[in-house]
C-alpha cells in the first residue's frame, strides 16, 4: 500500500503578500511615497531609499514594507475588482466605430483620442499600434478585434482599466496580459481577434514613476561606464 497517495500534499497556492509585483504597483507605492514626502513624513534620503527598495522589490509583501507606516497606505489600499471574460451581451456593436488598416505600411492611434465600443485593426505585411493610454473612454466595455497576418498589432491600455484576451494565434503570437482594475466601473478592454503568421500583443503601458526610475538608473549606469572607459 503506497502511503504517499494518502497523504494529504500542502497547499503551494501563493499567499497575497508572495505575488510578483507588476509596474502598477510599484507606482502604487511610489505614489504613497512621494505624498509621504510632501507632507513632511519622510525625510529627502529617507524617500529616496524607499523608492530605490521599491525598484528592487519582486514581490507584494516586499513593497508593502516600505508604507506600511503610513497612514495613506491603509487608507487607499484596494482588492482588484475581477472584470468578466466576455462583454455583456448587446453591449458591443456588430460593426466597428473605428478601421485602423495598414497593409505594407504602418498605422497607430494614440495621444488624446476618443474610443469606440468596437474597433477593427488590420496589419497585412504592415504594423498597427493602439495606444490606449492617454485615449477617453465614452463606454464601458471597448472590444479591439485585431487580425495580423505576417503583421503586428499593439495595444497599450493604461493601468487604471481592466485588460481581457479572447483571441488565439495560427503560427503566429497571440498574447494579451489579464489586468484587473481596482475601480469596479473602470473600463473594460477586450482584445479578440487572430494572429496568422504575425503577432497580436496587447498589455498595460509602464507608468510614468517607474519608468522615470529606471531612466535614473540608467543615466547613472551610463555615467559610470564612460567614467570607467575614460580611465
Amino acid at each position: 500500500m503506497d502511503l504517499q497517495k494518502h497523504v494529504q500534499q500542502p497547499d503551494t497556492a501563493p499567499r497575497p503578500d508572495e505575488l510578483r509585483a507588476s509596474d502598477a504597483d510599484r507606482d502604487r507605492i511610489a505614489d504613497l511615497l512621494r505624498e509621504a514626502l510632501a507632507e513632511g513624513r519622510l525625510t529627502a534620503d529617507e524617500h529616496a531609499e524607499r523608492v530605490e527598495g521599491v525598484l528592487a522589490a519582486k514581490t507584494v509583501g516586499e513593497l508593502e514594507v516600505f508604507v506600511r507606516d503610513l497612514p495613506a497606505a491603509h487608507r487607499r489600499r484596494a482588492a482588484p475588482v475581477s472584470a468578466p471574460s466576455r462583454p455583456t451581451v448587446g453591449a458591443i456593436p456588430v460593426d466597428p466605430d473605428d478601421n485602423v488598416v495598414a497593409v505594407f505600411s504602418a498605422a497607430s492611434r494614440k495621444g488624446r483620442w476618443r474610443t469606440g465600443r468596437r474597433i477593427h485593426a488590420y496589419a497585412i505585411f504592415g504594423s498597427v499600434e493602439l495606444d490606449l493610454s492617454e485615449a477617453l473612454f465614452d463606454h464601458q466595455q471597448v472590444v479591439i478585434k485585431a487580425f495580423a497576418v505576417f503583421g503586428s498589432v499593439e495595444v497599450r491600455v493604461p493601468e487604471n482599466v481592466s485588460l481581457r484576451g479572447m483571441g488565439g494565434g495560427v503560427l503566429g503570437n497571440f498574447e494579451t496580459d489579464t489586468l484587473d482594475a481596482t475601480d469596479p466601473d473602470a473600463p473594460v478592454v477586450y482584445v479578440d481577434g487572430w494572429a496568422v503568421l504575425g503577432s497580436v500583443e496587447a498589455r498595460a503601458r509602464r507608468g510614468k514613476i517607474v519608468a522615470d526610475i529606471l531612466d535614473k538608473v540608467q543615466r547613472k549606469v551610463d555615467r559610470s561606464m564612460r567614467r570607467h572607459l575614460g580611465h
